[in-house]
């Protein structure tokens, strides 16, 4: 069965509807109360850290945990006073996914252009797992 529509147009149309951000405008409100930052990477690519305040959303839970109507939804998606920024990787799974959440209502939603690549290029702010966990415990 031949391909009609590969990966490349399903991102560059869900780049053309969804909000997109640079790093620039994203770093700048890090950490407001306004913003939630999400990472919706695999928990196997979190070995070299995320984007410092980030809940940790995987790709394939984010529809579920964003429902209210599924039992494994999550309270903080249903906080309307945060716009939900998402990154992945490189941007395109975090542009298909901030598709999909408008598909299924979200307004207050959009993504990171360049993903985690982009975020450390610019040397933007990161935490590791094991700094979060100690921030948490206050075992810093």
């Amino acid at each position: 069965m031949p391909i009609t529509k590969g990966y490349k147009q399903l991102v560059d149309e869900a780049m053309a509807q969804v909000k997109t951000y640079s790093v620039a405008q994203v770093r700048a409100r890090l950490g407001a109360p306004d913003v939630q930052i999400v990472d919706i990477r695999d928990v196997r690519e979190l070995k070299d850290g995320t984007v410092t305040g980030a809940l940790h959303a995987p790709r394939g839970m984010l529809e579920f945990w964003v429902d209210p109507a599924s039992p494994y939804h999550k309270k903080i998606f249903a906080d309307e006073s945060k716009e939900f920024i998402l990154f992945c990787g490189a941007g395109w799974r975090s542009a298909l996914a901030a598709k999909a959440l408008q598909d299924m209502g979200m307004a207050n939603v959009a993504h990171i252009d360049g993903g985690w690549a982009e975020w450390t290029k610019q040397g933007a702010p990161t935490e590791t797992l094991e700094q979060r966990k100690a921030a948490k415990t206050g075992k810093a």
